[in-house]
């Protein structure tokens, strides 16, 4: 089993923008920026402040409780890349946005 779980059209993910949904639980927040699709945790790993409330910058989105910055490509914090964004495999099938979720042992 892949754990792989349809959580969008792809259609519906505007350049631009970001889509949070709650999928299996987790606050999971879909970015399309520059053309590339991200997939990331809404909380940031600082203190859990929900990223869906922060601001896009080309590449990078801006925490809004503390004004973090985190790469999208990396994940990487700005000022300490050992802090990263939790993001997620996904992929695109049948013009569905399926993220992907490990099962816990």
């Amino acid at each position: 089993m892949d754990n792989f779980v349809a959580v969008l059209d792809e259609k519906l993910l505007i350049e631009g923008t970001m889509k949070l949904l709650r999928v299996e639980g987790y606050p999971i927040l879909l970015i399309k920026q520059l053309g590339q699709i991200y997939v990331i945790d809404n909380r940031c790993p600082h203190m859990a402040c929900g990223l869906s409330d922060g601001t896009l910058d080309g590449p990078v989105i801006i925490c809004p409780c503390h004004d973090w910055r985190f790469d999208l490509k990396t994940g990487e914090y700005e000022d300490d890349p050992s802090l990263k964004l939790t993001s997620y495999e996904w992929k695109i099938e049948s013009g569905k946005i399926c993220v992907k979720f490990e099962q816990e042992e």
